[in-house]
């Protein structure tokens, strides 16, 4: 196959439009090929004298898709080189985004042929861009390409930058909220990144407001799947869920309800409360794919972190023992696993079978954490203000005091 590399002093453009026309016409026999590819080089270069670049660009598209299956790789990203860099030529920004889409779609119109060869050239293309909205139109289309051809592992390093990349975007609602929820998809089926994804899910439920109800109800399915995924995660124990307007509704909904329930339990209650919503609903947990021991073990370890939130700072072994409802031998093992799960930092007392609470998690940060931390915060000023207002007055008496041994010495 002859490798696309201008060896006259042809316009790079007329050699990709002549190499990419005599492969679409190549089995038509000579004479038609011949007449059909000079045609297209005229129309080419008309395009070209008259700085039509969006209709040059849509000529060149019309033949290239054939290479793909046609020519080899380092041809097809060499043509493809050529026509991604048309959208340097116009001076209009809403050109260039034009040719952008009209680039990007083409690209990414067959996500099942050569899919980590067209990603790669549609990142080539945003490299080539300087318009943020553009920016972000191709990369939406690199994220539905490398899920539809099953190329994520090529996208998903990108997803580092993400924060950097949202400021230089400056995304309005609806274009964040099908970002943070494309991104979410993608890291739920990456073994390993379940809590990334989980976090961009939360992003997703966060862009929802009370306001407008009918597109609040648009988010109804992803809360639920927050909502379990938060349930089945072994390691998360705390959050703003309940507060989210996008989860908020769902206690109102007829279907939801219970899923909105089990929430509650999860970030305000105890081991006795799941345990009771179990028995009514134990096929909403085995259909969410949530498995009850697993529940259990963490609504033991949600119910000690609770235990601990008391003002004594100490928990007797036996209201241990019943809050988490285990044998006596069991609570330090049940302790220890708290303290590995960095829910608490405490001390157990083996001879007076208590255990000395130093730190625990929150689960919830409502009002009245909020007012812990005014207070706090009123009393460690008031204690600062008393130190300087200490150290201004000792250097008061210290300057006095040698003023006054100065006077002595004269």
């Amino acid at each position: 196959m002859t490798t696309v590399v201008p060896t006259s002093d042809e316009d790079p453009t007329l050699s990709v439009v002549r190499f990419t026309a005599e492969l679409s016409w190549a089995d038509m026999g000579p004479e038609v090929a011949e007449e059909q590819v000079n045609s297209l080089c005229l129309q080419a270069q008309e395009r070209i004298i008259q700085n039509r670049w969006l209709d040059l660009a849509s000529l060149m598209l019309s033949s290239a898709d054939i290479i793909f299956s046609k020519a080899s790789e380092k041809d097809v990203e060499c043509v493809y080189t050529v026509i991604c860099n048309l959208v340097k030529k116009p001076e209009s920004l809403d050109q260039v985004h034009e040719m952008a889409e009209l680039i990007a779609s083409k690209i990414a119109q067959q996500p099942n042929d050569k899919p980590a060869l067209r990603l790669k050239i549609l990142f080539n293309l945003y490299n080539l861009l300087e318009n943020p909205y553009s920016q972000f139109f191709v990369y939406m289309k690199a994220l539905n390409l490398a899920v539809s051809g099953k190329v994520t592992e090529h996208i998903v390093p990108s997803f580092k930058k993400l924060d950097e990349l949202l400021r230089e975007w400056n995304l309005g609602v609806k274009d964040k909220r099908d970002l943070f929820l494309a991104v979410a998809n993608i890291l739920k089926d990456i073994k390993g990144s379940a809590k990334e994804s989980f976090d961009y899910l939360v992003k997703y439920l966060e862009t929802f407001s009370v306001d407008d109800a009918l597109v609040l109800a648009e988010a109804k399915e992803e809360a639920v799947r927050a909502v379990i995924e938060f349930v089945k995660a072994p390691d998360m124990f705390e959050g703003d869920l309940l507060d989210m307007p996008a989860i908020a509704q769902l206690e109102k909904d007829a279907k939801y309800a219970p899923v909105y329930q089990l929430l509650q339990i999860f970030l305000t209650q105890k081991l006795d409360a799941y345990l009771e919503f179990h028995s009514s609903n134990s096929s909403l947990l085995s259909s969410s794919g949530l498995v009850h021991e697993d529940c259990v073990s963490k609504m033991r370890l949600i119910s000690l972190v609770d235990l601990g939130s008391n003002e004594s700072g100490q928990i007797p072994y036996f209201l241990i023992k019943d809050a988490l409802q285990i044998e006596d031998n069991e609570v330090e093992p049940w302790v220890v696993k708290a303290i590995t799960a960095k829910l608490i930092d405490c001390r157990i007392d083996q001879i007076n079978q208590v255990v000395i609470v130093s730190r625990c998690s929150k689960r919830v940060f409502g009002p009245r954490d909020w007012q812990s931390v005014r207070s706090k915060l009123a009393t460690w000023r008031g204690n600062i203000a008393n130190i300087i207002s200490t150290i201004q007055a000792n250097k008061i008496t210290d300057d006095g005091a040698q003023a006054l041994q100065g006077l002595t010495i004269r």
